[in-house]
């Protein structure tokens, strides 16, 4: 049996492209059509999983079979144990990466599973702010800033349509030449519910570039 290997984003992507397959088939698509959409369904997942294995592809491949809800479902549920878990994080750690919040609101990290969030985010409502965790490149970052809530919206992380706010952190990075009271923040709207978002995201080359924008 493999080891686990799929990660929450890319779990989100299979499920997002059984739908289409079954979208098409239930639709009563032409044979052809039904082909070509198998044949874009197979190579959307496979470019998700760089340096796969020939047994882990014989896992993500059977979705090509899949016809009905009821299989779908099933096949969801079989993926279950090949779930490679976002790595859990202490309080203690995240009190390092923020240390300058002395009353730091944390997130209930009992009630997490790590297996079905691709990155660690909530908010504390009292100080209007917005916290995130990530692994980003091997190493645990976090990054916090203004939380302004808005209408509905698109998440610029999930692409999901829902509750949103704009979420605006200062960068760390400045010109040469800057004065002493420099500051540029980078915004962009965000899922309010970071778990509804963390259901949706199918890549994370978005959120580390945002990441890297305000770290770097």
């Amino acid at each position: 049996m493999n080891s686990p290997f799929i990660r929450n984003h890319q779990y989100n992507l299979i499920k997002k492209q059984i739908g289409q397959l079954q979208h098409a088939c239930s639709n009563g698509a032409d044979p052809k059509v039904i082909e070509a959409v198998e044949a874009s369904v197979q190579s959307k997942i496979l470019e998700a999983f760089p340096g796969i294995s020939e047994s882990q592809k014989e896992v993500v491949d059977k979705v090509l079979n899949l016809r009905k809800t009821e299989d779908s479902q099933h096949y969801l549920n079989s993926l279950e144990p090949y779930l490679k878990e976002f790595t859990p994080v202490s309080g203690k750690q995240i009190n390092k990466l923020f240390p300058k919040n002395k009353k730091l609101k944390m997130p209930n990290i009992d009630v997490i599973d790590f297996r079905l969030i691709s990155y660690l985010g909530w908010v504390d409502i009292a100080t209007n702010k917005l916290f995130l965790v990530y692994y980003l490149n091997g190493q645990l970052v976090g990054i916090q800033g203004r939380f302004t809530p808005a209408n509905k919206g698109i998440c610029f992380l999930c692409n999901g349509i829902g509750d949103v706010a704009l979420f605006s952190a200062i960068t760390k990075s400045k010109p040469a030449n800057a004065s002493p009271d420099y500051y540029k923040a980078i915004g962009n709207y965000l899922c309010v519910d970071s778990q509804a978002c963390n259901k949706r995201i199918t890549e994370m080359t978005t959120l580390e570039n945002f990441l890297k924008e305000v770290l770097y």
